[in-house]
């Protein structure tokens, strides 16, 4: 029977974990996804999640582990002892268990690797280990199926039977030479409908598509987004084939990637999450208010300058509102787009003069209607002609000024190897402000002879 999970479900949880109750905690998460599981566990404090975690089959709470968030496995594993660790580790597939072991201390690290069962799997994860977690390397598995080039079909369809054991999901079959180089790959489909005697040489397809195991993971993401790829097999400088990275690590990396995004386009400086402590969400929000205070300062200070102006016409401050946050809107859309594109590693320096000249022609049509409709709604409101003209020319070249900004920005930043990320927000919006200010006063000197 499928439980719904309910707050009054997790208050059952909580009063059978109390109760030693460990007939309700398996009858209802037998029939559970993992997945499931943990959104439960989540609700729960280190203690009972422990106490969970333990009744469940090993392999169900191996996968748990691996897919918890950082913060959160990070103190749940403060209570486990090393055996109890290294029971997990050892139904893991080799690149979740490196992602464990690498948030352990040294000592814990090492007792939970001389316990693991599995001299192959040890050994794999001791090769790992070597390797940033960001890179292509730190990214890989080294579970896969992988023939020699000069086999026969029977000889390959035994190892991947051998194999298979330890690979949770097949792709596809790797073809190595005598060296262990990549030369190709081999569908499982064509191994069972070649006949026994067939050598792989004669079948397999040498056209196969890897990456190198230094390689940025923001590459990997690139390269299997392109060609549409299930699964990478990464190698090293010698084409040596090492390892392969699966669909799953690559969304997770497209997740970490897409948020971090988010956050410094609205001006958070680390990667935070809601229940960190407030002192490091007040940090990572900080340095971005200040800035946009010191931007709001410079704005306020220069429209001390235009204070005589504004005396002879006071209609003219009414508008300030319009022209900085029209100004703002329209580069944040701007950047928002072309950061995207250059997440995506999308080639945005071709055909650059054909780019800016359909920008221009969007920002153009975009400046005219909303000129346009300041223009009518200014004069029905205060039927002076000059005051509308003033406004929706002004307001004309802010829109102008601010798409171009917000593409041209972080083009260069990406050029000069600054994440763009951080051009949106408090930067772009500051800069359109002071620009936006200047143009518009500007104006009102040139129509009103002030």
């Amino acid at each position: 029977m499928q439980v719904e999970i309910t707050r009054e479900y997790i208050d059952q949880v909580e009063e059978a974990i109390e109760r030693k109750d460990t007939g309700f905690i398996l009858e209802t998460m037998a029939e559970m996804y993992p997945a499931d599981i943990t959104t439960v566990l989540y609700e729960l404090d280190t203690i009972e999640s422990k106490y969970v975690l333990d009744l469940l089959p090993p392999e169900v709470g191996a996968e748990i582990l691996s897919d918890l968030d950082y913060d959160i496995r990070n103190d749940f594993l403060s209570n486990f002892t090393s055996q109890e660790i290294a029971r997990y580790v050892n139904l893991m597939d080799s690149d979740d268990a490196v992602d464990i072991l690498n948030e352990l201390s040294v000592q814990t690290r090492e007792e939970v690797i001389a316990l693991i069962d599995n001299e192959e799997k040890a050994a794999a994860i001791l090769d790992l280990l070597h390797y940033e977690e960001d890179c292509a390397g730190g990214l890989m598995a080294k579970e896969l199926i992988k023939v020699n080039l000069n086999w026969r079909v029977r000889q390959c369809i035994e190892e991947i039977r051998r194999q298979a054991e330890d690979v949770e999901r097949i792709y596809t079959v790797y073809v190595v030479d005598n060296k262990d180089i990549l030369v190709g790959r081999v569908s499982v489909k064509t191994l069972l409908l070649a006949k026994d005697d067939k050598l792989v040489k004669d079948i397999y397809n040498p056209d196969v598509i890897s990456i190198e195991s230094f390689r940025d993971e923001s590459e990997v993401v690139s390269v299997m987004q392109k060609y549409d790829l299930e699964a990478i097999p990464v190698v090293n400088i010698q084409g040596r084939l090492l390892g392969r990275i699966t669909i799953d690590d690559v969304v997770d990396v497209m997740q970490e990637q897409a948020e971090l995004s988010r956050q410094l386009m609205t001006g958070i400086s680390e990667n935070v999450e809601e229940d960190d402590s407030v002192f490091r969400i007040s940090r990572s929000r900080i340095p971005w208010l200040v800035i946009g205070m010191v931007g709001g300062l410079l704005a306020a200070k220069f429209m001390g300058l235009f204070e005589s102006d504004i005396a002879i016409l006071p209609a003219l401050a009414l508008f300030v509102p319009l022209i900085t946050a029209t100004g703002g809107n329209v580069g944040i859309q701007s950047s928002s787009i072309i950061i995207q594109t250059l997440s995506s590693n999308a080639v945005v320096f071709e055909n650059f003069a054909q780019r800016i000249f359909k920008l221009i022609m969007v920002a153009l049509l975009n400046a005219l209607i909303i000129s346009t409709l300041v223009f009518a709604f200014t004069y029905l409101f205060w039927h002076d002609f000059r005051l509308a003209m003033v406004v929706s020319l002004a307001l004309f070249s802010v829109v102008m000024l601010a798409s171009m900004m917000g593409t041209l920005t972080p083009m260069l930043l990406d050029k000069i190897g600054i994440n763009p990320a951080v051009a949106a927000g408090p930067f772009i919006t500051t800069a359109n402000d002071l620009l936006g200010l200047a143009i518009y006063f500007g104006v009102a000197h040139l129509l009103y002879n002030l």
